[in-house]
């Protein structure tokens, strides 16, 4: 089905209605997760899946179709806005070498170890190029709960935390080179203007966030001087992400060039990222149900297996990454030990990513998001209780 038109969808949805339950839904998940094991992203998306075609079919699946890519560039916009600060020159600096060696090795080793397992079992380079770049990406969120919850102390945690607030970051760059790599196998003919088009595509993206960045920098918090100004963040950022997808390069990328610029830049505040934080969470509640709703049983079945691969790939990767980063950055033996077991959780990054793919490969689509969201789904539930585990046998309590 052709996507539909916002006259077409006025005239056959209650939009407000439909959002406004949606919202509740969000509401219903957070308290639910209060008082359970089970994470918030978990219950989103099989809230989602049960409003979906796959349960009781009450949400309309022309919502879902006009809904969904509009809100996966906004959720991937913000994401990558929050994650560019992390990468300027004194949040570097901040975080260290050791955190920087650690989190590198991590994202390589998730991305290796799914890319390769993939391969071993005869996948098509693309679904595995996709779906390597995806593994890199964490829950910085179901992190901070498991830290705050144990009451976590000293250098595991600190350690720990820092790394969650990073590694996306670096993942973002795998993901990125995968896009590319898949692009070119997917092409008949793999020349050097391929990869320079991609190459284009990339320094394009960085470009554009760099010049919506500087302005973006001087004006916030000049126009209501004195008051944070939620209005100016938001609009420059969607205005980034919308001139990216319009010109069809990487919103992600562009969004985090302009949060490095910004945070570079506007040294003396850092108004324009809480702007964004505190307007985050009702997008990605809409995120994750629509993803949930989006998922087919049918389609889950057919892609079991790489599912299962995928899960235990990531983790294998993700403990023998870190490890080895450890022993790099010469870390105590129960960052050795336990850390790696702390970054299993995987949310709306990896579907964020997946759907951005998805979109660009509409022939491997359906398999890159189905893999993505049922990991999600089953990491988001091991996950957490893996690394609340890890961090009381660190001894951090």
């Amino acid at each position: 089905m052709e996507r539909a038109t916002v006259n077409e969808l006025a005239g056959h949805l209650n939009i407000p209605m439909i959002l406004g339950v949606l919202f509740l839904v969000g509401l219903a998940a957070d308290l639910i997760g209060r008082y359970t094991f089970l994470p918030r992203v978990t219950l989103l998306l099989l809230a989602g899946l049960s409003l979906g075609s796959s349960g009781f079919s009450i949400l309309p699946e022309l919502f879902i179709e006009t809904w969904f890519p509009t809100l996966t560039t906004i959720a991937l916009a913000f994401i990558g806005f929050l994650l560019g600060q992390q990468l300027s020159s004194s949040a570097l600096r901040e975080h260290g070498l050791k955190i920087v060696i650690i989190s590198v090795c991590k994202v390589l080793g998730a991305w290796l170890a799914v890319g390769l397992a993939l391969w071993l079992v005869d996948a098509p380079i693309v679904i595995a190029a996709l779906l390597a770049g995806v593994a890199p990406a964490t829950d910085p969120a179901a992190t901070y709960d498991q830290v705050r919850e144990t009451a976590a102390k000293g250098e595991f945690a600190e350690t720990l935390l820092a790394i969650v607030g990073i590694d996306d970051v670096w993942g973002i760059v795998i993901f990125v080179a995968m896009l590319a790599l898949a692009r070119l196998a997917g092409a008949e003919l793999v020349s050097d203007a391929s990869i320079l088009s991609s190459l284009a595509d990339l320094g394009k993206s960085i470009a554009l966030g760099a010049i919506l960045g500087a302005p973006m920098a001087y004006l916030t918090g000049r126009v209501r001087r004195g008051e944070p100004t939620m209005v100016e963040a938001i609009g420059f950022v969607l205005l980034g992400a919308g001139l990216a997808e319009w010109f069809e390069l990487l919103p992600i990328v562009t969004s985090m060039a302009m949060g490095i610029t910004v945070a570079s830049l506007a040294s003396h505040h850092d108004r324009p990222f809480h702007a964004i934080e505190g307007i985050e969470w009702p997008f990605l509640v809409l995120f994750f149900v629509l993803a949930g709703a989006s998922l087919e049983l049918n389609a889950l079945s057919s892609v079991a297996g790489y599912t299962i691969l995928y899960v235990v790939a990531r983790c294998a990767g993700i403990y023998a990454g870190t490890r080895i980063g450890s022993i790099f950055a010469n870390a105590n033996s129960q960052l050795k030990s336990f850390l790696g077991l702390a970054l299993f959780p995987q949310a709306g990054v990896a579907i964020g990513m997946a759907l951005f793919a998805a979109q660009r490969f509409p022939e491997y689509g359906n398999v890159v998001l189905t893999v993505a969201v049922a990991s999600t789904i089953i990491l988001e539930t091991i996950g957490p209780i893996i690394a609340r585990q890890a961090i009381r046998a660190a001894g951090t309590t």
